[in-house]
């Protein structure tokens, strides 16, 4: 062998074993040209590995111990045959690299999170996954492609695993309209001049008995907020179908036979909104699902767009025509738990005279001096709670005990797996959405760093001027204190499995100090209650959380009379 020769053979040596440890892709990955476009695909190709088959492991990505692998890359224009390399270097989660994977046999899938186009209004074009009737869930969002679970064995060293994505997850067929449950869609002007295409509100509205459209507006409307609902929720024609004394456990409640028991609160909830005495209103449920999030937070962003203007001004008075409801703010109330426990109070805050009263479950952090468990404007970092010589990772998670499940960190880490820039489809993502301003890249400006936890103050002072309800509330209280008074309710437990409970306390203690006028409204506490407890001292969370439809209708029946004009046409409000 000359000198020649044989320096190539080390160079090409040297070169391969630089590949193997740094840079070689040892899964690949392609999907079937029968799912071919001529403009290929956008989005975030997610591959993940579990020990386990069933479920599926696109469906074991979580906050738990018990979580899947996930490892995420941007792709552009993707076209069939092209193959996507996964080396060793690529973040993961709950590991840190995919190099870090175990050798040993796992259950390996990908999944095409696919990415629209839009031209905003605020100038940028940017790449985000557009809801397709589900609730923005990448894992089972229509269009998506995925390949279906095989068993492999890995050995970094010397694997190399092709996976092709043969599949595309099927439309959702709409809900179907009943007797006393339709489904109202409209094209928001608002909301399409801001994203640049068509973008739609859907209402599922409950009506009430022998409803008859007469022209004469005399229902008042309860608007429940929270978490995408395909449909109307709780109400059910019929006694129970499941049984009884079922031995499947519900581990958050501790309890077995939970599916009986929701459907026998949907029956009884639907005898009494058919009997003779029962007060006669509306409740809607909103579709408000977007680009980032299951729904919008009901609030005008920067982000996400004039959701809360949208909701308020054009999807609301719609509903009002459509159902004789009485179309003013005096015959409109507000309640939710968790996410639609924030939304029920920033809606009340941000439209004081366009709704009569909010009823504010186990709200979304309404103070950020406690967002969930981080001061965003005194502490420097949210993952680490600092001292001179100290380094502590701050909880995320907690059971009703106080045993820590997850930490902010790796809650954190999973989302940006997900889908960087904001758009995991998950919980710190969507306020960050939310409340951000946009970013240089128009994108969601961070809070921050979502690997380092490092704080940006100035994004900070925007969420505050914004968004921190306990802040707006006391910074405008000589402007906004009447319209609200009497008006806001809040309820919390006490052992909030996420933290919920530190900001009601500290807005609980601004409202007992208002003056000109007093709030007159009640805040109040669940003792060792967990998420969502929602004001009920006499029954369970599990089924508490099940009767939000009829929970405060005494309290609304109190305010009505306070408020309501003399002539009014309700019915059964006595």
């Amino acid at each position: 062998m000359n000198k020649f020769k044989y320096l190539l053979l080390v160079f090409i040596l040297i070169f391969k074993g630089c590949i193997s440890e740094r840079d070689r892709s040892f899964i690949n990955v392609s999907y079937s040209n029968d799912l071919a476009t001529e403009d290929g695909f956008d989005g975030r190709l997610l591959l993940m590995f579990s020990k386990n088959l069933k479920p599926e492991p696109r469906f074991q990505i979580n906050d738990s111990k018990n979580t899947g692998i996930i490892v995420g890359i941007d792709v552009e224009n993707w076209k069939p045959g092209e193959l996507i390399k996964f080396n060793p270097n690529l973040l993961a989660y709950p590991i840190n690299k995919l190099e870090d994977l175990p050798d040993g046999e796992y259950f390996i899938q990908a999944l095409l999170h696919k990415y629209d186009t839009f031209k905003m209004a605020t100038g940028f074009e940017l790449k985000l996954p557009m809801d397709q009737g589900e609730g923005q869930k990448w894992n089972i969002s229509p269009k998506n492609l995925y390949s279906e679970p095989r068993k492999i064995k890995i050995q970094k060293k010397t694997s190399s695993v092709e996976i092709v994505l043969n599949s595309e997850i099927p439309e959702i067929e709409p809900s179907k309209d009943s007797k006393y449950i339709k489904h109202v869609k409209i094209q928001s002007e608002l909301l399409s001049e801001f994203w640049g295409r068509p973008m739609f509100l859907q209402a599922n509205v409950l009506l009430p008995k022998n409803f008859k459209k007469t022209g004469l507006k005399k229902y008042p409307l309860m608007i429940f907020h929270g978490h995408y609902p395909n449909t109307f929720r709780g109400f059910r024609n019929k006694p129970p179908d499941a049984p009884m004394n079922d031995s499947i456990f519900n581990e958050r409640f501790g309890i077995t036979g939970y599916k009986f028991i929701q459907e026998r609160e949907a029956y009884d909830f639907y005898n009494k909104w058919l009997s003779e005495s029962f007060p006669r209103f509306m409740i809607i449920e909103i579709q408000h699902q977007n680009p980032y999030y299951d729904d919008s937070y009901a609030v005008n962003s920067a982000n996400l767009g004039p959701y809360g203007d949208a909701i308020t001004y054009e999807l609301i008075p719609h509903i009002e025509k459509l159902f004789d409801g009485i179309g003013e703010g005096w015959g409109r109330f507000l309640y939710g738990g968790s996410t639609g426990g924030w939304e029920a109070l920033a809606a009340q805050v941000f439209y004081p005279k366009e709704y009569n009263g909010c009823f504010a479950a186990c709200p979304d952090p309404i103070d950020f001096r406690a967002f969930t468990i981080v001061d965003i404007y005194k502490d420097e970092n949210a993952y680490y709670d600092e001292g001179e010589f100290t380094r502590n990772l701050r909880p995320g998670i907690r059971d009703g005990i106080g045993r820590i499940k997850a930490y902010l960190k790796d809650i954190n880490r999973r989302e940006y797996i997900l889908g960087n820039n904001s758009r995991s489809g998950d919980q710190w993502d969507i306020w960050q959405a939310v409340y951000s301003p946009v970013g240089e890249n128009g994108y969601p400006k961070p809070i921050w760093d979502k690997l380092t936890g490092e704080i940006d103050k100035d994004v900070a002072s925007y969420w505050k001027e914004n968004y921190d309800l306990r802040y707006i509330m006391e910074r405008d209280w000589s402007k906004i204190g009447m319209d609200l008074k009497g008006k806001i309710n809040i309820y919390c437990g006490d052992m909030d499995n996420y933290y919920l409970n530190n900001a009601v306390v500290l807005t609980e203690k601004f409202l007992k100090e208002t003056k000109n006028p007093y709030y007159g409204g009640e805040v109040d506490y669940g003792n060792g209650a967990e998420h969502c407890w929602n004001g009920d001292q006499q029954n369970p969370n599990h089924i508490s959380r099940l009767r939000y439809n009829t929970m405060y209708l005494n309290k609304i029946k109190k305010r009505l009379k306070l408020t309501a004009p003399r002539n009014n046409n309700l019915i059964n409000w006595d």
